[in-house]
């Protein structure tokens, strides 16, 4: 197995690692990505996004010449799509959008030939596999001579290079005959249990995943509105009431992010909007928990406005869609601070993971403590964990958004 080349489409946040891990286990790998920036980056040997041990596996990938990149399609035997799956916006119910891995699909058409391995591990709606088969076959593929199969990532930012050989993985083949291939080209490089099924099932389990996550998060953060009315402190009670044997309520935060928890549940309800009630109230849950925010958010700016006589500077500390990384994707952070600029307030944005932003100032925390009027903490980043930190946010009254003052 280990002699065949692995053509990655899409070098990411998921098929960057996926193609460095590859070629740390003895795969020779070509991976491709529509960003120019990102091929150079990575054929230097370095990395474009953040992810602890990752930049180590792509320097002695690319060092080993196990790893190049192209922005051109490559010819493998086989190929792993690892391309955003976003939904398309407007309308009650968003709905969920293939283009890409279509397109990475069609892109790939030219070189599939009998025997190889097509897998998406991308997450997407039920029914997207088949029609990438469909997509082949009308290229003029011998689809039923190509093993096709869908796996998707199981992992979490931070600890994406363990977890990428820890964690049990699902394979979903659109034959029998394809889940078996599939799933033992898996065992050569995951540790975790590969377990194997068909293609709709392991579609339907990656979204059923991340909406139980959803779920669990909506009442959450249900629970610390219904807190702030009644003026509890939500991060004592869940405390107190995670005591319990069987109880383990999650942490509430300034909505849901990311590409998976805040997009994937949208997939199952606009398939079936009549029995996925609950789904679909989570998510507006959680997306109301956002605005919330916000309005908070404003409602500290108007008292400083009134105390002052000024406009006040509001520091948002933390864009990140979750704790320790660079990712923006889906982020209710980020949504707040973007909001509130367009609405005309003064925004200054902390993120120790990224640089710039387009949009607003990025600056240093000391910097931020020092003059804003109004300090929201929306992520719980390790920086902001400082005892000094700590004791200057507890002294301006920051408003904390995510636990990160503790629950006293």
């Amino acid at each position: 197995m280990k002699n065949k080349l692995i053509s990655v489409v899409g070098l990411g946040y998921i098929g960057l690692p996926t193609a460095a891990l590859l070629a740390s286990q003895g795969y020779t790998v070509v991976g491709t990505d529509i960003s120019q920036h990102a091929v150079d980056t990575i054929n230097q040997g370095k990395i474009h996004i953040v992810e602890p041990d990752l930049d180590a596996f792509v320097r002695s990938a690319v060092t080993a010449g196990r790893l190049k990149a192209s922005t051109l399609p490559q010819a493998g035997d086989v190929y792993m799509i690892c391309v955003p799956t976003p939904f398309h916006e407007g309308g009650a119910i968003p709905q969920p959008n293939i283009d890409y891995v279509l397109a990475a699909t069609r892109s790939i058409a030219p070189f599939v030939k009998p025997g190889d391995l097509v897998i998406l591990e991308s997450t997407s709606p039920v029914g997207t596999t088949e029609k990438m088969q469909a997509v082949l076959s009308e290229a003029g593929v011998k689809v039923e001579e190509v093993h096709m199969a869908y796996c998707p990532e199981r992992v979490l930012p931070g600890k994406i290079m363990t977890e990428l050989v820890e964690n049990d993985r699902v394979v979903g083949g659109v034959t029998p005959a394809a889940t078996k291939v599939v799933a033992d080209f898996y065992r050569t490089f995951v540790r975790g249990e590969v377990l194997e099924t068909e293609a709709k099932t392991a579609e339907m389990c990656k979204l059923t995943e991340n909406s139980f996550r959803d779920v669990n998060i909506a009442f959450a953060n249900e629970l610390s509105l219904i807190c702030d009315k009644e003026r509890i402190n939500v991060w004592n009670l869940i405390q107190l009431a995670n005591r319990h044997p069987r109880v383990n309520i999650l942490q509430p935060s300034a909505g849901v992010g990311g590409h998976c928890i805040a997009v994937d549940p949208w997939f199952i309800v606009a398939r079936d909007v009549e029995n996925a009630k609950l789904i679909r109230t989570a998510r507006e849950v959680n997306n109301r928990k956002t605005d919330w925010v916000i309005d908070k958010i404003k409602i500290a700016a108007a008292d400083a406005t009134a105390k002052s006589g000024k406009k006040p500077t509001i520091a948002c500390l933390g864009l990140a869609f979750k704790p320790d990384i660079d990712d923006l994707r889906e982020s209710p952070a980020l949504h707040v601070a973007l909001a509130l600029q367009s609405q005309g307030y003064d925004v200054i944005a902390v993120e120790p993971n990224i640089d710039s932003h387009d949009s607003f100032t990025v600056v240093g925390l000391e910097q931020a403590l020092g003059s804003a009027d109004v300090i929201a903490v929306l992520v719980r980043h390790r920086q902001f964990f400082a005892p000094d930190v700590q004791k200057q946010l507890s002294s301006k009254a920051a408003l904390d958004f995510c636990g990160a003052l503790g629950s006293s």
